[in-house]
């Protein structure tokens, strides 16, 4: 072998391991393409996968949606079913025991015998707990189905307490009991007519357990809430029934004398305190006597001054004779209304609907000085529109009341706006005659 051979076979080796370097390079450059594309390919699908479950899982949640958009829709319409229900159970139950009462006031008025009276005075009370009692159910009702709801605003304290104190001293006077409420001027944030049931309802509940002694009602400050707190020294309420006796149709001390209760009235307290978010919390001393108490917000905003209504005071002497006309749609209210203003001496005139009063009043020698008129008439017809068209046709200053069975604050909102006072069924006759004597004057 010649040199020359030698160094070709040395060059061509040389190569060879170049060539096999290239080679090797070139094939774990190819791995590593084919490695990538089938990890794409692998990302591709599984993509295409997770578009699939987001696909399905969008239409279950679309689903889902129309399913609770269904059930809300139900939901809003079986609240609307409800409500239109409890206003018009509340209406139509109210509307014979407005006419029972007023009859009994009516029959109050003649002279009968001493048991005679004293049968109307129990005939009297019973309707008195029968009107406590629906309206008690009614408000729970509303609250169930969230018609009632809170108008939270400011206001003094005392601007409660003391319509109250004057409400429940005959009521105690009657029992043998002392009495006592601190008024406070402190302003708070509440809704007045929900935290005045509550109060009401506790001190109706102290003065009907509590057979010596009496009920001290007062105030407290407890850092920026007021603590309102009811007193008894009656019989004390056992640990185990603390919880029990705000449940409905609870009652304890069954064997108290004159307890005429149905167990409503804890129950009510619960349910506005819980829609006002105002704690409500009982401390008890068998033999000793309870406290419950409520606890306020107290807030610097300035409340507003308060409506000034008419002094209720007997103007005996400008009720006789006077000229009224009545529009009234319930025949038994009607007359029983007609008998009570008659034994009071005064010339009425009535008819169920606006355009009929107008015909009777043109029938008769003299205008009425006064109108009554229940707030819902026949045929979708209401109250301020009957004695608005009464008053274009004999007088746009003839005073007028209106007097409903509804006692929703939507009702109390249209008798404001007509500039209008308003009685609520089941009338008092007492309240009746005072505000008739003061519009008359």
């Amino acid at each position: 072998m010649t040199i020359e051979t030698a160094e070709n076979i040395d060059d061509l080796k040389r190569r060879i391991i170049k060539l096999e370097k290239i080679n090797r390079a070139l094939m774990s450059r190819v791995e590593r393409s084919v490695d990538s594309q089938f990890n794409a390919f692998s990302l591709f699908e599984t993509a295409i996968a997770l578009d699939h479950q987001v696909r399905r899982r969008t239409q279950e949640l679309q689903q889902a949606m129309r399913s609770i958009e269904k059930a809300k829709r139900q939901a809003e319409a079986a609240s609307s079913l409800k409500t239109t229900f409890v206003t018009s159970v509340g209406h139509d139950l109210l509307q014979p025991l407005n006419a029972a009462r007023l009859a009994l006031s009516a029959l109050g008025e003649l002279q009968v015998e001493p048991d005679g009276g004293d049968l109307i005075d129990q005939v009297d009370r019973c309707l008195v707990t029968l009107e406590d009692l629906i309206r008690t159910l009614l408000d729970l009702s509303k609250l169930d189905a969230g018609v009632m709801k809170p108008d939270i605003r400011a206001f003094e304290l005392v601007d409660v307490l003391e319509p109250l104190t004057r409400d429940l001293a005959y009521f105690a006077k009657k029992r043998g009991l002392k009495l006592r409420i601190v008024g406070s001027r402190r302003t708070v944030s509440s809704d007045p007519l929900m935290l005045r049931r509550i109060l009401q309802n506790l001190l109706a509940n102290a003065l009907r357990y509590t057979s010596r002694g009496g009920v001290l009602v007062g105030a407290r400050r407890r850092g920026d809430h007021l603590l309102v707190q009811v007193c008894d020294t009656g019989p004390g309420i056992p640990e185990d029934r603390r919880e029990a006796i705000f449940q409905e149709f609870q009652r304890e001390h069954d064997d108290t004398p004159g307890q005429t209760g149905f167990g409503l009235g804890l129950a009510i307290v619960r349910r506005f305190s819980q829609a006002l978010n105002h704690p409500v919390s009982l401390a008890s001393n068998i033999g000793r006597g309870s406290t419950f108490s409520v606890l306020l917000p107290l807030t610097e905003e300035i409340p507003p001054p308060p409506l000034t209504s008419p002094p209720l005071r007997p103007y005996q002497n400008l009720i006789a004779g006077a000229k009224i006309l009545l529009i009234e749609n319930e025949p038994a209210v009607s007359e029983a209304m007609v008998l009570l203003l008659e034994r009071w001496g005064c010339d009425v005139a009535a008819a169920p609907s606006g355009a009929e009063a107008i015909d009777k009043v043109r029938a008769l020698a003299n205008p009425p000085q006064i109108i009554i008129a229940d707030l819902h008439l026949n045929n979708g017809e209401r109250g301020p529109e009957a004695i608005n068209a009464v008053r274009k046709a004999f007088g746009p200053d003839l005073p007028a009341l209106i007097i409903t069975a509804d006692h929703s604050p939507k009702a109390e909102e249209e008798a404001r706006r007509h500039k209008l006072e308003m009685l609520k069924k089941p009338v008092r006759p007492a309240e009746l005659r005072s505000l008739l004597s003061f519009l008359l004057a």
